[in-house]
């Protein structure tokens, strides 16, 4: 079960953690730690994480329900350097250290830079901060450095001639997107092939929206092949050649359960399941829904704080559904405390973030006249 691109890895299944089980407000670490015990006891070792994740407590979290409670040698860890922790060269060693305290490691086996696209490549040039992370491999800090990345293959073809050391691309992957203009991953995939750089696929699941999202029909027609949305999804994504791994958010253990059963040795889709996935890609096209998938990198930064995923989320739903009780939710929930969208100051740090190249402030303007109407 060990990978074809990397020995240490077994298998080719993921566990991603930015998206954590909660209690309320709080993380439930019992769960994540039964999760983790899970995830070990099914033969797989890849954890991945992010300084930024839940706000910064993925990191500590993981000190708390897996580094401490199981030997270096069981598990893998990946971290990643974010571009809004550092301002020069000089932050990113003190940075760097911080995580490997917070994660209660001495080392990472990876380590990414983080969501890499056309602006923040050259923040990263101009820090030194590859040149710094192969500094850190060769200290024995880092066993392998790549990048995660959102932006167009012409982007990723100017990184990685820039520096072709870079191990490993994390890229968004999943049937949806694929072909998609926007997100272009299907020539981000290729120029991954083409530099000869293996493959880490995050959002297989679009953010949960290829499970939780599917039209009605789409699920019938997964049901009539014995197939659940997430084996279809991961499986999708699984089947490319140049993947090394997959990545999933599960965010309780049911989930964990469910994906373990058919990821720790996945099957590629047959042709009939092949042939449903662009059924199922016609009918989610056919809703012209808002493909966000609740990443919230655009929250972050947003100077008026206003909960954009969770908006985009109401208008889904208000446009597939008519759902009357979204725009109550949108004025007594989404915009208590938070900025309205009609507060939006256009300043477009959102869409400068955005994996998937929305128009951010187009839409915050549907959801002006969609949920602001004096009449509703």
């Amino acid at each position: 079960m060990n990978n074809p691109f990397f020995p240490e890895i077994h298998g080719k299944f993921g566990f991603g953690c930015m998206r954590f089980p909660k209690i309320g407000d709080e993380l439930d670490y019992d769960q994540i730690s039964r999760m983790a015990d899970a995830f070990l006891a099914a033969g797989l070792n890849y954890f991945d994480t992010a300084h930024g994740y839940h706000s910064g407590l993925s990191e500590t979290a993981l000190k708390r329900c897996l580094t401490s409670r199981h030997d270096r040698s069981e598990y893998l860890l990946t971290d990643k350097l974010t571009g809004s922790y550092f301002k020069t060269e000089a932050e990113i060693r003190p940075l760097f250290e911080a995580q490997l305290e917070a994660c209660g490691v001495e080392y990472f086996d990876f380590y990414l830079m983080h969501a890499q696209n056309a602006r923040n490549f050259e923040q990263f040039k101009a820090c030194r901060a590859y040149e710094t992370a192969f500094e850190l491999k060769r200290e024995g800090k880092i066993r392998h450095v790549g990048l995660s990345f959102h932006d167009t293959a012409e982007v990723l073809d100017k990184i990685l001639t820039a520096y072709p050391e870079v191990e490993v691309v994390q890229i968004q992957l999943n049937y949806l997107d694929y072909g998609d203009v926007a997100v272009d991953s299907k020539r981000v995939y290729e120029t991954c092939v083409r530099h000869g750089k293996p493959v880490i696929v995050m959002e297989p699941i679009k953010g949960g929206t290829l499970v939780k999202g599917l039209p009605e029909d789409a699920v019938t027609l997964y049901e009539q092949l014995g197939q659940t949305p997430a084996s279809m999804a991961l499986r999708f994504a699984a089947g490319f050649e140049q993947v090394a791994m997959v990545l999933s958010g599960m965010s309780d253990l049911d989930q964990m359960n469910d994906n373990l059963s058919f990821m720790v040795e996945p099957k590629p889709l047959n042709e009939l399941e092949g042939a449903a996935i662009e059924k199922v890609r016609d009918l989610f096209r056919a809703q012209n829904l808002i493909p966000c998938t609740a990443c919230r990198y655009c929250t972050d930064g947003c100077p008026m704080g206003i909960l954009i995923p969770d908006i985009f989320s109401c208008l889904n739903k208000y446009s597939q559904f008519k759902d009357w009780n979204q725009p109550r939710y949108y004025r007594t929930v989404l915009t208590e405390g938070h900025g309205k969208a009609s507060e939006c100051l256009k300043c477009g740090l959102c869409e400068g973030v955005c994996p998937q190249n929305l128009p951010i402030r187009d839409l915050l303007e549907k959801a002006v006249e969609t949920f602001e109407k004096e009449d509703d």
